[in-house]
Parts: structure tokens; C-alpha cells; sequence
């Protein structure tokens, strides 16, 4: 058969979505070769035309005929029952037992938090559904159902009903889903700013024509001119609150976007009638610049939620994309997405290994710090297990593969890592019930206002509801809060924190017990020689120069330590795994390494470490021991006055670390930490954490390491080292940049006297609305002099949030 090549198209064939420059991926359907824009997209169109599903495309492709005759819901059932194929579900769901399965989704059309309750509530109460909930951060949904009782594309279909979508999680389409939501927004915030600044240029003119008189014609050329601009800011800036509205009203769910968009209507319809009966007062200014910010917050939480799902996918980016299969002794490349357990794979020295497996040949020694933080690699031999994402340093191993794709260790941490996101604190939980009553009672109000007065005065019904609805918006309520979080973290970014999330600053206030990672966070994370001890004279050898020869070709973290004082090299090196090093210089040959491998030279028992406390290497000769060397990670400068400082503060102070060498309890011992876990792995920790908080313990973590980053998100307040890897910096919720703990105690002063600031904020707020609203009910106070009131008191609050403009003073706290 002759395959032809359809022209170039710029969206994916199977998804829609634009295909990225520079990709080649093409999938056989009806002997085209048709585009598609990821690896994801492909596999599951290769899987829909193996299966003899294809004829999903012909329904679903707008020129097939057969549409003329199918209406748009019986081609969208159709689509959406693929999902029921047990080879689409392979990519993305798990079996759990004999009769439930776990898949994880991707939901679009998610603005806030009352969107969360919905989906939870609706899919919560479906056939067959044991667990549904969605992390707000990034917008994932963790299913479990039984398919035996409910299908899959049955649950697709509630999503679609109640004005969501959802998709199988893929991290390919999850990124072109957060750029084409980020391009949106970016779109909707430009026009809204542009039509603000004009808009109130105009407004200025406007109020000052009104002191000095001007001329009608002027003022209704002023009035047409706002209209015309503030048109698409509410069309189409404005859009996703009108739609998450309407959505919310049918599905009889209330949500901030509720009253946002009866009071950006409501003021946009007022202006109108006021431009055309050249009666009353137009709002365009306000309309356009509450759009404005309320796209400005949106869009920083997008970002946010953006840097979290990407975080999980630059995890499962470890995985290296292609293996080496040794099949009946010949190598074959294998996309590592195509490994099935049973497979032998071939992973030489510097490779990456490309899922969980056993190794059945080859010595060698392997880096595990992605997965525990610890910099030391660890010996591996036939029979011991190794995990996918870490990396095989000396010699070739060969790998039986055993598990593959979300049964993997890794595809478990990014697992802890979307459980630890979606577990929501308590005060999110809370947040949440009060929008819903705040909500309903500003509505309330509203109501109960307009219907008052249109029996009292129907002509003043419509503007003494617009005072009451202006008077309601919570402008000074809700900045109360973030004006205050804005200044604390300008603050802390100056002193060399950034913070991420804006629960850190609360967090941080409230939190009893700050817990630390070892290895790169309480210590400087790599290897330094500490002290050199002679085994016997020297007669003007120097040990230094002579183990630096000997270590001047490993990459080992050990051979590290001596690369400083390489001076000249060393001939006919042998490296012995887990053991040590040889060589000669000038003839004679030397060993280092572990004690017992070092005195094989000399045919003699190995002298006494000096103390059991450092790791110690042994030099040694033909004729005898020559040197120990010591070598330690180096405790950092600041880390003992930082614990003592948080101690101080009342913080309880732990350790918890994946090192379960007595290097632990010895750091723990110098820097007066009482609680110490050693040799914990990522779930232990996050285990740990769980409990204490559980107990009601607010937790601050620090760590540095891959290994934390489901630790870091599970905790109350997570903060990465600046030097930790950029994935545990994306999922922590504030970095310290400079890397200098003192700035944690620093950081715990602000957020107390931020909580304070806070606090005298909301109840001038809430005065300000308490007596506003009564006289703004009986008419005292026109939509005007509302919007003035309300500037008036946002400025108030935001004065007050500037005094966390100056960081506090440590020892003068302390001694107060």
C-alpha cells in the first residue's frame, strides 16, 4: 500500500492542540500520516487504529460526511467513550485490585475554590466513585472508582456537564495546556489595563469638569468615548467571570464569581443608561480597573499553580527517554516509554537508569541522591535493586526490569508530592465556607435593599442598590490581607527570602516546630578533608599530593575532596569498587581507600581508626601505613546561632534525614537539636511530618534535595535552600536565597508582626463596613460617595501595611 504524507497541518491530529515546532511525530490513519504533538498523542492514536477504533476520526473530523446525520453530542460520547478502551486507559490508570482503578486528570475551566467543591461534590456522589478530589494548585484530580460499576467516559461526561473538561494527565499535554492558558490570560490582562489607563485618564477629566462647569457636549463626548473602551474589557477581559457565573447559577452553586459579575454588569448596564438618557453616573473607571485587579490576582495565582504542575513534571523528566535492550546478546534503543518488566537492559557508566529494576551483571557503584539527598554513592551488585532516575557511576550493569511507568519509585514520589498539594489545611477548608456565606449574604442584602426601596421610591430603587453592591465590595477586606503579605515579602526578598505561596507569611507566624533536612541544608552538602593525621614519618612525602594523584580521575564525591591539591599525576590506576584506589608515582605503588583494601598492600592488619566519629580513608605504601584522612560534610557557620535563635523564639527544633551514618547524630549533637530521624525515606518523612501536624503541630520544613520535595509540600510551610535542586525550589513555598539560616529567624519575626498588622487591618475594615452599610441602605450615601469612602479606607489599610516596610531587629525582639 501506498502511504501518503498529508500536508503540514499546525494542530494535532488527535488532540487538536498546536504542534510544537521542531517535533515529528505522525501516527498511520486511513494511509495518511497524520501530525500530532506529543508522544502522548501519538501512542494513543496508534492504540485507537490497532484496535480498529478509527472510526472515531471519521466521526469527529468536521468534513466527514457522517456528521451531516450525528448531532455534536453523539460525536462528543463518542470521543469520550475511547476512554472506556482498556489499551487508552494503559497511559494513565492504575489497577487497584480486582475492582478499582486510579487514574489521574487534568480539569479545565477551574478558577476558584467553590469550583473545587463542585467537581468534588458532583463526582463524589456518581456510581461507583470511592474518591474524587482536586488540587486547587494545579488543577489535577486524583480519581478512584470501580469500573465494573461505572465507566470511565460516563465520568468524562459529568465533568463536560456541570462546564469542565477533563483529560487523561500527561506531562506533554499538560504543558501545552498551562501555555495556552498563560497566553489567554496575558491577552485578557493587556486589554484590561490598556482600556483602565485610558478609561481613567478620561475619568480625571471628567470629576474635574465637574468643579469648573464643562460644557454637556463635552461631558457626553467623555461618556461615549468610556463606553466604546470599556466594551471589550467587559466582553472579553471580563468573560471567565460571567461564564464561571452562569455556570455556578445552574449548577446552583454560589461563588465569588457571582456577585463580581453582578457588580461589573450592573455597573457597565448603569453607565449605559446614565451615557444615554445623559442621566445619573457612569462607573466605566470602576469597572475597568475592578477587572483589572481581579485578572492581576488571578493571573499571580495562575503562575503559581503553573510553577507547582511543573514541578511534578520535570520530576518524571529524570526518566531518560531511551534504553539500551540487550536482546539474545545484541543491543537494541528502545524508547524508555516502551519497556515492559522482563526486559534486560544494558546501563553503562554516567546513563541514568530508566526504571525500577534488579540487576543481574556488572559491580558498580550508584548515585541515589535524587532520591535520598545523601552524596555519597552506594554500592550495587547483582541481586540488589535499583531504581529508575538515578544514575550509574563506575562500571556497565545489566538491569532486569520489574517496574515500569506509575508503578515506578519515582512516579510514587510525584504521587506523595499530588496527595501532599491536595490535602488542604485547615484554614483553606475554612476560607472556602466563608466565601460561600459571604456570598449568599451579600446577595442577600442586595435583594432585600432594591426590593425596599422600589416600594418606597422605585426611581431610587436602582442607584441605592448600586451604593449598597459598592459598599459590599469588600475592596478594603480584601486588602487588608494582601497589602500587608505584599510589604512583609518585599521585605523578605530584600533580606534574601523569597517566598512563593501566599500562606508562608501565616504559616511561618503560627508554626511550633521547624524541622531541618542534613546533607546541604544544616551542612554545606559535599565532602571536605577535615584534618590529616601521619600513620608514620613522612621523611618530606606529602599525603596530600599523593592521594590527589591517586583520586585525579574519579568523579567519586570522595575523590572530590582531594582534586584541590592535585599537583602531579599517578601511572597504571585501578579503581576498586566500594573499596578504594591504586596507583604509582615514581615507581612505587600506593593505596587509598577503606582501611582493610589499604593494608593488602603490606600483608599486614590495618592500625586503628583514630576515632569513630569522621569518615576516615587510609594511605598507605608497601612498607606500611602512611596517612589517615578524615573527611566530613562541613556544618555551616550560622546553623548552631539559628537553631539556638529558633529555640529562643519558642520553636521546637528536629532533624529529619536520609544519612544513617553516625554523621547524623553527631551534627544533631554539635548544633543541640533533640529530635533526630535518621535513614528515613521520602514517604517516612512525610509520614513524620503528617503526624505531627496531625497532632495539631504547625511544621516549617527546610531541605535542599529531590528526596524533600514531598516532605516540602506536605508541611504547613516548606522553605528550599537557594543552593537545593530547581525541583525542590518549584515545590517549596519560599527559597532561601543566600542560603543563610540566620534569615529564618529574621523571616519568623516578620510574619509575627505581619499576623499583627493583619489583624488591625481587618477591623478597621470591618468598622468601615459595618457602619457604610446601613447608611448606604437608607440612602445617605449615593454610589459616589461610596466609591469614595472605599478608596479612603483601602489607603487607611495600605498606610498601615507600609510599616512592615522595615525588617525588626532580632536582638532587640529577643530581649524584649
Amino acid at each position: 500500500m501506498t502511504v501518503l504524507r498529508a500536508p503540514e497541518r499546525l494542530a494535532c491530529f488527535h488532540c487538536g492542540l498546536p504542534v510544537p515546532a521542531g517535533t515529528d511525530y505522525t501516527t498511520i490513519i486511513d494511509g495518511n500520516a497524520q501530525p500530532m504533538c506529543c508522544p502522548g498523542c501519538q501512542a494513543v492514536a496508534q492504540t485507537i487504529v490497532d484496535g480498529g477504533l478509527d472510526n472515531f476520526y471519521r466521526h469527529r473530523d468536521n468534513t466527514a460526511p457522517s456528521l451531516d446525520t450525528r448531532t455534536a453530542d453523539a460525536v462528543h460520547a463518542d470521543e469520550l467513550a475511547m476512554y472506556d478502551s482498556s489499551a487508552v486507559q494503559a497511559g494513565f490508570v492504575r489497577k487497584l485490585g480486582t475492582d478499582k482503578a486510579e487514574a489521574t486528570l487534568v480539569i479545565e475551566g477551574i478558577t476558584c475554590a467553590a469550583c473545587i467543591w463542585l467537581l468534588e461534590h458532583h463526582l463524589s456522589n456518581q456510581a461507583g466513585v470511592e474518591q474524587f478530589s482536586v488540587n486547587l494548585s494545579n488543577h489535577r484530580a486524583h480519581l478512584i472508582w470501580n469500573p465494573d460499576t461505572c465507566k470511565l467516559s460516563t465520568l468524562f461526561a459529568e465533568v463536560s456537564r456541570i462546564g469542565y473538561k477533563a483529560h487523561p494527565f500527561h506531562p506533554n499535554k499538560e504543558e501545552q495546556l498551562l501555555e495556552q492558558e498563560q497566553k489567554r490570560a496575558i491577552r485578557r490582562l493587556g486589554i484590561a489595563g490598556v482600556g483602565m489607563m485610558q478609561v481613567m485618564m478620561m475619568a480625571i477629566a471628567l470629576y474635574a469638569g465637574a468643579l469648573q462647569d464643562m460644557e454637556a457636549r463635552f461631558v457626553e463626548f467623555i461618556r461615549w468615548s468610556s463606553l466604546i473602551i470599556t466594551t471589550p474589557v467587559v466582553f472579553y477581559a471580563a468573560r471567565p467571570f460571567f461564564v464561571a457565573a452562569v455556570r455556578d447559577i445552574r449548577s446552583r452553586h454560589l461563588s465569588m464569581d457571582v456577585p463580581v459579575s453582578i457588580a461589573i454588569g450592573g455597573a457597565y448596564l448603569a453607565s449605559i443608561w446614565a451615557t444615554v438618557m445623559t442621566t445619573g453616573e457612569v462607573y466605566y473607571d470602576s469597572v475597568t480597573m475592578f477587572t483589572f485587579f481581579l485578572l492581576i490576582g488571578r493571573y499571580v495565582e495562575m503562575q503559581a499553580r503553573h510553577r507547582t504542575g511543573r514541578a511534578g513534571n520535570a520530576l518524571l523528566d529524570l526518566l531518560p527517554t531511551s534504553a539500551t535492550v540487550l536482546e539474545n546478546g545484541q543491543e537494541r534503543m528502545l524508547p524508555a516509554a516502551e519497556l515492559k518488566p522482563g526486559d534486560i537492559v544494558l546501563v553503562r557508566p554516567g546513563h541514568t537508569l530508566p526504571a525500577d529494576g534488579v540487576i543481574i551483571d556488572g559491580t558498580s557503584s550508584v548515585d541515589e541522591s535524587a532520591l535520598t539527598g545523601e552524596y555519597l554513592p552506594l554500592s550495587k551488585q547483582p541481586g540488589d535493586t535499583v531504581v529508575g532516575g538515578t544514575i550509574n557511576v563506575e562500571h556497565p550493569l545489566q538491569v532486569r526490569i520489574s517496574e515500569v511507568g506509575v508503578n515506578t519509585r519515582l512516579s510514587a514520589i510525584v504521587g506523595l508530592l499530588d496527595r501532599a498539594h491536595a490535602e488542604k489545611p485547615m484554614t483553606a477548608r475554612l476560607a472556602d465556607r466563608v466565601a460561600r456565606y459571604f456570598v449568599l449574604a451579600v446577595l442577600l442584602t442586595s435583594a432585600t435593599v432594591a426590593t425596599g426601596w422600589y416600594l418606597v421610591s422605585p426611581a431610587d430603587a436602582f442607584w441605592v442598590t448600586l451604593s449598597v453592591l459598592v459598599v459590599t465590595c469588600p475592596c478594603a477586606l480584601s486588602l487588608a490581607t494582601p497589602t500587608a503579605l505584599t510589604a512583609a515579602t518585599g521585605t523578605l526578598r530584600q533580606q534574601g527570602l523569597l517566598i512563593t505561596r501566599g500562606h508562608v507569611l501565616e504559616g511561618l507566624a503560627s508554626a511550633t516546630h521547624v524541622i531541618f533536612d542534613k546533607t546541604g541544608t544544616l551542612t554545606e552538602g559535599n565532602l571536605s578533608i577535615q584534618r590529616m593525621q601521619p600513620a608514620r614519618e613522612l621523611n618530606n612525602l606529602n599525603p596530600y599530593a599523593i592521594a590527589a594523584a591517586l583520586e585525579q580521575a574519579s568523579e567519586h564525591p570522595i575523590a572530590k575532596a582531594f582534586h584541590a591539591y592535585f599537583t602531579h599525576p599517578a601511572d597504571n590506576i585501578r579503581v576498586q569498587v566500594n573499596a578504594g584506589v591504586e596507583g604509582e608515582i615514581d615507581g612505587i605503588r600506593y593505596r587509598i581507600g577503606k582501611p582493610a583494601y589499604a593494608a593488602e598492600l603490606y600483608t599486614d592488619q590495618p592500625p586503628l581508626q583514630p576515632d569513630d566519629h569522621l569518615q576516615w580513608l587510609l594511605l598507605a605504601d608497601s612498607d606500611g601505613a602512611l596517612a589517615w584522612f578524615a573527611l566530613d560534610d562541613q556544618v555551616r557557620q550560622d546553623a548552631r546561632i539559628t537553631v539556638n535563635t529558633l529555640k529562643r523564639l519558642g520553636l521546637q527544633v528536629g532533624m529529619l534525614t536520609g544519612d544513617d551514618s553516625s554523621a547524623a547524630a553527631r551534627v544533631a549533637a554539635e548544633l543541640g537539636i533533640d529530635t533526630v530521624r535518621q535513614g528515613v525515606s521520602p514517604d517516612e518523612k512525610l509520614s513524620y511530618i503528617n503526624s505531627l501536624q496531625a497532632e495539631g503541630a504547625s511544621v516549617i520544613m527546610v531541605g535542599d534535595g529531590i528526596n524533600d520535595i514531598p516532605v516540602l509540600a506536605g508541611a504547613r510551610t516548606s522553605i528550599a535552600m537557594g543552593s537545593a535542586t530547581d525541583l525542590a525550589k518549584t515545590s517549596a513555598d519560599a527559597v532561601l536565597i543566600s542560603s543563610e539560616l540566620e534569615r529564618l529567624a529574621l523571616a519568623l519575626l516578620v510574619a509575627r508582626k505581619t499576623r499583627t498588622v493583619i489583624r488591625e487591618n481587618l477591623a478597621w475594615a470591618l468598622l468601615y463596613n459595618l457602619v457604610a452599610l446601613p447608611l448606604a441602605a437608607l440612602g445617605f450615601i449615593a454610589p459616589y460617595m461610596a466609591a469614595v469612602g472605599m478608596s479612603a479606607s483601602s489607603l487607611i489599610v495600605v498606610g498601615n501595611a507600609m510599616r512592615l516596610s522595615r525588617p525588626p531587629r532580632i536582638r532587640r525582639t529577643l530581649k524584649e
